[in-house]
């Protein structure tokens, strides 16, 4: 169990998360300490909080303490050689696999190597070990002096409080989040709204088609928060030019990186929104390594709430616009068709509406593609499903539609029919180290 307090004029709340062991299953309470009461809560199956320092550290005990381990290194370990970082992590063949344990990965390094000692917290021991060859190491970041003053800036002014911006017609309000990215919210067009909220939940990473071991966890604040990746710098509005460096928007952009990139086992991360002059927007994100591996294949979850209560969505098919009735999923893959113009969904809002259309390589950013899974889910106010902060919603490594999102939609798929939607979008590529090669999603 874990408190994170709330910041802005509420200093005597706390969201608690409250994990079950033998069943799984995290609750979430906003808690007023002063009155003594609980203000809001809800419920998440089959996922998990991250553990809090104190599992942690015994997590890095059992693994030093391993024979496993020292027979893998050829040494007797010390705390001296772990990686600050740590991850949430599952492994296929054991309870870890598809996190139905809470697992994390101690992760040692020896030389241009990690090797990962995949501890089982729930039953406090060690499930296994995994070499993993990270690549070569490239310059070192430069070093920023007063980081925690930073930090403490970056907090203030965007993790405690929302900042309005207006710009090409487009009006919203964005913040960091404690472990869902840069978020927007009430966002409108033309005096028009277009988007409730929108978000980077969690990013996936699987370092074994086979083993299926990686990580799940978050980018967020650098402060009061569950990101082990976090805001490096204020968040960033840039012009947006066409081929012709032409004006046609503008550019709302936050990079998250962790403290020790570009060394092994350290990320760096780029979420960001595009708004167009004439009502388009582009919802991004990308990954610069270099992370634990070069053959890891990334998966960044994003979730994009769609202003109104009478949404509907349509998927292109047989050369038509066909209905989507009840919440589902969908793979987009080398037969999925497009109409003429490239898109592949259109979804209903207030006054309007707006078209989907995937990544396919065609934006000339380095993307390669895609190959997202898109999941449409009916929003319940009474259940949250998201609309607050979120813990790491799926296991890292699975290589199905099973990504986190499909809680939302199952066991019993509801209708969709003029409804509060919200649009899932996982996108999966796998990494590239060639020079001047990166990871380009959305």
């Amino acid at each position: 169990m874990s408190g994170i307090p709330l910041p802005h004029n509420l200093p005597e709340c706390f969201r608690v998360e409250m994990y079950n062991y033998a069943l799984n299953n995290t609750s979430v309470a906003i808690v007023d300490v002063a009155s003594q009461r609980v203000l809001n809560s809800f419920y998440f199956s089959e996922t998990q909080p991250d553990p809090p320092y104190s599992l942690v550290e015994l997590a890095n005990r059992i693994a030093i303490e391993s024979p496993e381990v020292e027979k893998a290194l050829g040494f007797k370990p010390t705390k001296e050689k772990l990686l600050a970082q740590y991850y949430k992590t599952s492994l296929n063949r054991t309870r870890c696999e598809r996190s139905r344990h809470l697992c994390v990965a101690p992760t040692f390094l020896l030389g241009e190597k990690t090797l990962w000692a995949i501890v089982d917290l729930t039953d406090h021991r060690l499930v296994g070990v995994r070499w993993i060859t990270p690549g070569k190491t490239g310059p070192a970041a430069p070093i920023l002096t007063e980081r925690k003053l930073q930090d403490e800036k970056i907090s203030a002014c965007f993790c405690e409080q929302e900042t309005l911006l207006a710009n090409e017609g487009w009006e919203m309000k964005y913040m960091l989040t404690s472990s869902d990215g840069l978020r927007i919210s009430n966002v409108m067009f033309n005096g028009k709204p277009v988007i409730r909220n929108a978000k980077l939940v969690d990013w996936h990473v699987n370092y074994s088609g086979t083993d299926g071991f990686g990580y799940s966890d978050a980018v967020g604040c650098p402060f009061f928060s569950q990101a082990a990746v976090i805001a490096w710098d204020p968040p960033v509005i840039l012009d947006l030019h066409d081929e012709s460096n032409t004006k046609v928007g503008f550019v709302l952009e936050q990079s998250f990186r962790s403290e020790g990139w570009p060394t092994p086992c350290s990320y760096n991360y780029k979420q960001r929104y595009e708004f167009y002059k004439d009502g388009r927007f582009r919802v991004s994100a990308a990954s610069l390594g270099r992370g634990c591996s070069n053959t890891a294949t990334y998966r960044p979850v994003f979730r994009i709430a769609f202003a109104g209560e009478s949404n509907n969505f349509f998927e292109w098919n047989n050369n038509t616009w066909n209905q989507w009735q009840n919440e589902k999923w969908q793979l987009q893959g080398a037969t999925t068709t497009y109409s003429a113009e490239g898109y592949q969904y259109k979804v209903s809002i207030p006054g309007g509406g707006y078209y989907l259309e995937p990544g396919k390589g065609q934006f000339k950013d380095g993307g390669r593609g895609d190959y997202s899974y898109v999941y449409i889910s009916k929003f319940d106010k009474t259940k949250d499903e998201g609309e607050s902060d979120l813990v790491t919603i799926g296991p890292c490594c699975n290589t199905d539609y099973r990504q986190g999102p499909e809680k939302f939609i199952e066991p019993q798929a509801e209708s969709i029919q003029n409804a509060s939607l919200v649009l899932w979008y996982v996108a999966q590529l796998r990494n590239d180290d060639k020079p001047g090669e990166r990871i380009l999603l959305g």
